[in-house]
């Protein structure tokens, strides 16, 4: 049955929904509620409260000193490891942006501790390999929030994907932030990078998941931490978004994260994240707003740096192309090819942007209609990137010499 309160906040997310001009999603899910006398989508109430009190709730301000400047990029308070077994994921039917799909409640803990996620199940899977994308919300996010925000569960019942939503807890971080400035959460196979890895291989083993296209991205916290997994585990993603985020190691501390992210020279010199081997790279594509006061936009450059250096082709060839949303923002988009032609880094730079997801959705936080769609182009860009599999092959083909010519 519906309650008093589930159905005021389907009404309200549903005229949310109409103001937005889609018409046809609202329509469905009003029809939905009647139809099956369900609650609305998980979160549907706390989305109604943070639309009253505006686009960018802030959980944690007074805990953190510092959340009211930053909000997605606050900084933690310490954080607590814990050992215990894996959680059964729990599925629940839930309403994201007009698509109906399993979006299930699970747990993954390891040596390093333990996380929440969500996990969005596609209505046309049956048994078959699909990719997955992990995505890394920011900080005062949760996973629910950054889903709606992103829109990236209705892309992924277009686009045939799962995607995880791993979870930030109070514990480590009191402001949900990912800690990709900690010199024990850079390191492959330690920290938060160790428990992020597990929890993806742990989905992938459970369902059907081509291993060779498993891709990662983030925003903001998440994006720097995303830089961070894409450079310690170049061989499990296959390709990396970073979405106002920083480069890897481009931080140690809490006072060397505060001025990076002013945009203060960073040295990022070697490679902290004690992954294998760094050729081949991991593809990535970046998006940064150039009037971005919490990140600032040279870290997207960095970020951008960063990664060719770590594919080896700083001197690739760039093309660059200059657009503009219908009514909304211009965008650069950078395009760097290595010496064989492959794209391995795609860079946007969205003209007046600021620190919000580009494209996004306003029932989610920090999200900016008028930007480019950011997560389309980057499962656009994903789809189009050589499996991790083939590109390690190649790699192992390249340095390893030509093969013998047999008669």
């Amino acid at each position: 049955m519906v309650t008093s309160i589930g159905l005021l906040a389907a009404i309200f997310a549903a005229t949310q929904l109409t103001h937005a001009g889609r018409l046809l999603e609202a329509t469905a899910l009003i029809r939905r509620i009647l139809r099956h006398g369900s609650a609305p989508a998980e979160g549907a109430e706390r989305h109604a409260s943070a639309h009253h009190r505006g686009l960018i709730p802030l959980q944690s301000a007074a805990a953190d000193g510092i959340s009211k400047r930053f909000g997605l990029m606050s900084f933690p308070r310490g954080w607590r490891r814990r050992d215990s077994s894996i959680e059964v994921p729990r599925p629940q039917a839930t309403m994201v942006d007009g698509q109906l799909g399993q979006f299930v409640t699970g747990s993954y803990s390891n040596q390093a501790g333990e996380r929440p996620y969500k996990l969005y199940i596609p209505t046309s899977y049956a048994k078959q390999r699909l990719p997955l994308i992990v995505m890394l919300h920011g900080c005062n996010q949760t996973a629910v929030v950054f889903a709606n925000g992103t829109r990236m569960n209705a892309l992924a019942e277009e686009w045939q994907c799962f995607v995880l939503y791993p979870e930030q807890t109070h514990a480590a971080s009191r402001s949900r932030c990912w800690n990709w400035f900690k010199r024990g959460d850079q390191r492959r196979d330690k920290g938060e990078p160790a428990i992020l890895a597990g929890m993806t291989r742990e989905v992938m083993h459970r369902y059907h998941i081509d291993p060779g296209k498993v891709y990662l991205a983030g925003l903001s916290a998440g994006g720097a931490m995303a830089a961070v997994m894409g450079t310690a585990y170049p061989e499990l993603y296959a390709a990396v978004g970073v979405h106002s985020g920083l480069a890897c190691g481009s931080a140690h501390d809490l006072l060397s994260a505060l001025a990076a992210m002013r945009g203060a020279p960073t040295p990022m010199s070697g490679d902290h994240s004690g992954s294998t081997p760094r050729v081949p790279a991991t593809p990535t594509i970046v998006f940064h707003g150039d009037r971005d006061k919490t990140v600032h936009p040279r870290n997207g450059e960095h970020v951008v740096s960063r990664s060719l250096e770590q594919s080896g082709a700083s001197n690739a060839d760039a093309s660059v192309e200059r657009g503009q949303v219908p009514g909304g923002r211009a965008y650069t988009r950078t395009i760097h090819r290595d010496w064989t032609g492959r794209v391995v880094l795609e860079y946007w730079l969205v003209h007046g942007g600021g620190h919000a997801w580009f494209g996004g959705s306003p029932r989610g936080s920090y999200t900016d209609p008028n930007g480019p769609d950011a997560a389309r182009e980057m499962i656009r860009f994903f789809y189009e990137t050589p499996s991790s599999r083939s590109r390690w092959t190649a790699s192992f083909e390249l340095f390893s010499g030509p093969k013998p010519v047999t008669f």
